[in-house]
């Protein structure tokens, strides 16, 4: 027999970011637990709202399968004395497995004959399994933050006000600290009754809707988006799709109606980012954008918890409190653009970046020391590196004005405007802007030069001055996101094709701390760091669908200049499409297994006893002239096909020459022309881990 299951655990208002972890967890959780206690059941699935997470299993049998197992004993011979009897060991084997000395069998085995016990397990019932495990469940969750309250000793989100625990129309009883199961669950905080019955688990989503409760978060999202879209097209305007504050409004209501509010036109001479913060960072509001253009219009779209009665008042409520955040945001303008960006920077001495690593201030002075060495190895033009001097000087400026103090969201942005408020050129105020991206997964990349350069400047800064006074991300912490920062900087050197090499990168940056009196084990910290590169370089790789063996391969050589390492990893990926790639395997292979065997790198043509090993030599020698050309114009693609044109010549010198010859000398010789073989490959890595 099935029948639906569903437990509701009430509580007070969840915050909206914890929700969607939590749900997840909450099913697989569940499912976890079906699946050990060999439950049968059609679906596992996880609903919620502020005040209630909700599972709901669908044709849950009340009773699991049983299951027959067989435990292996001693052997027979073991087993019995002389005269039939069970040994101790047989005994005890009985003792360990729970069943009578009756109840084993001997069996036939591979390796003889073996006492063997069977174990049968009835199947459970939920009804007899869920009062003791369905608690722990609950509790087990896990929140960013929990709670304790009242004189209790659980800790969970928020106080839990009920549990509702159905098997069809049945109540499954549990107990949580006094908070005991039945069938009653609790409406809209507001426009519900208060506490009503539910019958079954059927009615259960229909009860609740005729309490303004949409239980199904799906369902909410989409109901949300849907009045969303419909109000905006009304009102002669469109939103932009934002899944993120999409997803939070879901989770912060019950029962969603939209409506539309308005606010003086006057606050659209503010940066457009300046409003959008306001509205969707600090009040959850979608901004409401003109038709066809990328203006805003003076209007935006808020979701209430309720439904849609009194909208004017509540529309009103929220153009005040609106209103009241422009103004604040229209007064930090006003006063920041009183004072230029250069004359900020001297307040930059009073705020300190960190304990050991100075004030922002001196932060600037080794961002601009960084970006003048990136300016001087990327040869840019007097004009470029002009423009970056002046991006890095200015960049950190507007974290004093009073608009960043206030949103710290608009860090870089307030700096753009700021910058061309004051005349200066756009490339420096974009690259001020630009310097932070990449913020986050996805985000754009700095499109300017200077923003480039500064940008890289400004992150690996952070990452050298964090390693070297040990605060390093570990599995459980990431405070000052270093990991995101070096694929920021992995991002940035791919996108652009820059030819960086990391090694003189991270050594410049130390040098520069240590100019400002920071004592640094140089040699430890550069390894580290490398380490630290690796890996994001390695996340890199893998996004751009490079198969796991081919990132070992080149990971496994002279990787720290990430463009080139991303061309030949491309090269790699190429080629193993081509007919080619087997033979290019084949050959090196058949070399490689030998010359590691090398003791030496010279080599001796005098030594040459066979023609087959002469012929190789000179063939590999006319590869050798063009290589360097094909090298430095990263034509990798050309450098394995020529080494696949020597394997006819491999496979003739392995047929006819001895490798391993008596004569010390010639087989040393031998195994150096191996070598060398193998290692002018060696600067892909190491191919040995090509599958």
């Amino acid at each position: 027999m099935s029948k639906d299951f569903l437990l509701e655990i009430g509580t007070e208002e969840i915050p909206a970011r914890f929700m969607p972890g939590a749900l997840k967890e909450l099913k697989e959780k569940a499912e976890e637990i079906l699946k050990r206690e060999r439950l049968i059941y059609k679906e596992v699935t996880a609903y919620g709202t502020p005040r209630r997470l909700v599972l709901y299993i669908k044709d849950l049998h009340e009773v699991g399968e049983g299951l027959v197992e067989e435990k292996k004993g001693p052997s027979a011979k073991a087993a019995f004395d002389v005269h039939g009897n069970y040994t101790k060991a047989a005994e005890g084997f009985a003792r360990s497995q729970g069943v009578s000395l009756n109840e084993l069998i001997i069996k036939e085995t591979q390796g003889g004959s073996y006492l063997f016990a069977i174990i049968k397990q009835e199947g459970k019932n939920i009804r007899e399994l869920f009062p003791n495990i369905l608690p722990g469940l609950i509790l087990s969750l896990d929140f960013p933050k929990t709670m304790r309250w009242s004189y209790l000793n659980i800790r969970f989100v928020r106080p839990i006000r009920w549990l509702l625990c159905l098997y069809g129309e049945d109540v499954i009883p549990l107990e949580i600290e006094g908070v005991a199961s039945d069938r009653l669950t609790w409406g809209h905080r507001f426009l519900g009754q208060g506490r009503v019955e539910v019958t079954d688990v059927g009615s259960f989503f229909n009860v609740l809707k005729e309490q303004y409760v949409i239980v199904n978060q799906h369902e909410r999202k989409e109901l949300v988006w849907k009045q969303i879209n419909e109000l905006a097209a009304g009102e002669g305007g469109r939103v932009e799709p934002d899944p993120e504050l999409l997803e939070e409004i879901t989770y912060l209501l019950e029962y969603p109606t939209a409506l539309c509010g308005n606010y003086n036109s006057s606050y659209l001479e503010l940066p457009q980012e300046v409003l959008i913060t306001v509205m969707k960072e600090h009040q959850k509001y979608f901004p409401l954008w003109e038709k066809s253009s990328a203006g805003l219009l003076p209007k935006f779209i808020t979701v209430r918890n309720g439904d849609a009665s009194h909208l004017a008042i509540v529309a009103a409520g929220n153009e005040k409190v609106l209103e009241a955040r422009l103004n604040d945001a229209k007064f930090f303008y006003k006063e920041d653009v009183k004072t230029k960006l250069e004359d900020k920077l001297m307040q930059l001495k009073s705020v300190v970046f960190q304990e050991k690593l100075g004030t922002m201030y001196q932060r600037v002075q080794r961002i601009q020391q960084i970006a003048h060495f990136l300016s001087n190895k990327l040869g840019l033009s007097p004009l470029a590196r002009e423009q970056v001097s002046r991006a890095a000087h200015l960049a950190k400026a507007d974290l004093v004005s009073n608009m960043v103090y206030e949103f710290p969201e608009l860090q870089g942005i307030m700096g753009y405007y700021y910058a061309l408020y004051y005349k200066e050129v756009e490339e420096v105020a974009l690259a001020i802007k630009e310097h932070y991206q990449p913020r986050y997964a996805g985000d754009d990349l700095p499109v300017t030069t200077a923003g480039t350069v500064v940008a890289i400047s400004d992150k690996i800064d952070v990452i050298g001055g964090c390693f070297a006074t040990g605060i390093r991300p570990t599995g459980s912490g990431d405070p000052y996101a270093l990991r995101r920062q070096a694929y920021g900087i992995c991002l940035i050197i791919s996108a652009g094709q820059l030819d960086i090499k990391l090694p003189e990168l991270i050594k410049k940056t130390l040098e520069v701390y240590e100019l400002q009196g920071l004592k640094i084990d140089k040699e430890e910290v550069i390894s580290a760091v490398l380490e630290f590169f690796k890996q994001r370089l390695a996340n890199l790789l893998e996004e751009k669908g490079i198969n796991y063996d081919v990132v070992n391969c080149v990971l496994d050589g002279n990787w720290d200049n990430i463009t080139e390492t991303l061309a030949k990893a491309q090269a790699l990926m190429e080629f193993k499409s081509n007919s080619m790639y087997e033979e290019l395997i084949t050959a090196y292979t058949r070399a490689a297994n030998l010359g590691k065997n090398a003791t030496t790198s010279t080599l001796n043509e005098s030594l040459f006893a066979h023609a087959a090993e002469k012929i190789l030599w000179e063939r590999f020698k006319t590869l050798q002239e063009k290589s360097c050309m094909l090298w430095n114009n990263r034509l990798y693609a050309d450098i394995l096909e020529g080494f696949v044109s020597l394997k006819y010549y491999i496979d003739d010198y392995f047929e006819k020459v001895m490798v391993m010859d008596k004569d010390e000398a010639i087989k040393n010789n031998r195994l150096a022309m191996l070598k060398a073989l193998v290692d002018y490959l060696k600067p892909f890595g190491d191919l040995s881990k090509l599958l």
